[in-house]
């Protein structure tokens, strides 16, 4: 691992994660923490050799960001059990593996949309104060959800609007950066079907109002078509996997803003998987799968915004599989350039981090992927990580291997 001394990359196409194409020959000055400086290759500052880079005709894009993660899961067959099972040190331990493999795929900024014990919001701090390598991390703490409902074992049950209202202000108070919120059942919880309703319009809309009012966005695992209208009418900011998105809600969400996370890459592992998974995950899971396909498909027609997340964590879905979920949006609807968007520009947006990262801008933090090959002319080139920068340090850097 490199320190934060001044580099400069050279010989590089730069996707700046706003949707336009990349541009040739570029070259890139790190400085401390962030991007001092970007233009053609030839324009560059002089830099001493041992400071510089040789891109070798890679594309750079900006740090991606995966926004939909459980750190403190690896992607084990029976996810319940293991939630049940760890004790908090071996959470802690999976938790730490599973950020350095993140951040060696290319990610650089995840979003834990539950975890128990605190312990997504404890090791985003790690990370933040150096004391372990990762993506900086983006934590809901516990998920709120009604009793009995979908992740109550990683959650904190609430009923009426204010049980929900002092659920939002504790997870608040614990350090949450967001705030995650069960509308509809789910796969991985027994007992529930992932098209129940579950809280009502009523208690979603305390929590997004306590959530606002402390400037944190509020994401709303939400499959069913009603649970979907019910965060929709709540003003919640983000619909995780959006299984029955129709016509009404799609225009909700547009004329809002909301942001949709399909993660399409979960479902497809639990079917791939079916043998070793428990009998009842993957029932409903081959329910749901056909439904999840035609629903992203009409929510990339509708215009409405989405951003990419995998929900790492959960069955024969470890982390560091981003790359499937942009090869699935492109398979399922999106282009390469749209898919790339979804997990940098938009992606940021949806973690409230825009400001900072999700682009490749003078000025903001230096999070940086180099790929050998373009990957907005195929996908899977995201695969192909050559260098990972975050804040200016260099975390991996393969260039002496690197195909010639």
């Amino acid at each position: 691992m490199a320190d934060n001394d001044a580099f400069l990359l050279t010989g590089v196409s730069v996707f700046d994660g706003t949707g336009s194409a990349p541009v040739p020959d570029q070259a890139i000055v790190v400085e401390g923490r962030r991007i001092s400086w970007m233009g053609p290759t030839a324009d560059a500052p002089s830099f001493a050799a041992e400071k510089t880079r040789d891109g070798q005709g890679g594309t750079v894009i900006p740090g991606m960001i995966n926004c939909h993660t459980h750190v403190a899961n690896d992607g084990d067959g029976d996810l319940f059990a293991q939630v049940q099972n760890d004790t908090v040190p071996i959470s802690t331990i999976r938790g730490i593996k599973n950020l350095a493999i993140a951040l060696q795929s290319g990610v650089t900024t995840v979003r834990d949309c539950g975890a128990a014990n605190d312990l997504a919001i404890d090791l985003s701090k790690a990370v933040d104060d150096g004391m372990i390598a990762g993506p900086r991390i983006r934590a809901a703490g516990r998920v709120i959800t009604m009793t009995g409902g979908h992740g109550h074992f990683i959650g904190r049950q609430a009923d009426g609007p204010v049980g929900t209202a002092q659920a939002t202000r504790a997870e608040i108070a614990g350090g949450a950066h967001f705030i995650k919120v069960m509308a509809t059942g789910g796969v991985l919880t027994k007992g529930v079907h992932p098209n129940q309703t579950a809280l009502q319009v009523d208690e979603l809309t305390a929590v997004a109002r306590e959530a606002h009012n402390a400037g944190r966005r509020v994401a709303s695992h939400a499959i069913g078509g009603q649970g979907i209208k019910n965060a929709l009418a709540a003003g919640i900011d983000s619909i995780e996997h959006g299984f029955y998105l129709d016509d009404e809600s799609l225009e909700t969400a547009v004329s809002q803003g909301t942001f949709l996370v399909p993660t399409l890459i979960a479902v497809n592992r639990i079917v791939e998987n079916g043998d070793k998974i428990p009998r009842w995950v993957v029932e409903k899971a081959e329910s749901e799968s056909g439904h999840h396909r035609d629903s992203f498909l009409a929510a990339v027609r509708s215009g409405m915004k989405i951003a990419a997340g995998t929900d790492a964590g959960t069955p024969f879905n470890p982390h560091g599989e981003l790359p499937t979920e942009l090869e699935l949006m492109v398979e399922f609807g999106l282009s390469p350039a749209e898919a790339l968007v979804a997990a940098t520009r938009n992606a940021a947006e949806n973690v409230d981090l825009l400001h900072e990262v999700g682009t490749i801008e003078v000025g903001k933090l230096a999070d940086l992927v180099l790929l050998a090959a373009d990957p907005t002319k195929d996908i899977s080139a995201t695969r192909q990580v050559v260098m990972v920068v975050k804040e200016g340090t260099v975390h991996r850097d393969d260039q002496s291997t690197t195909p010639q």
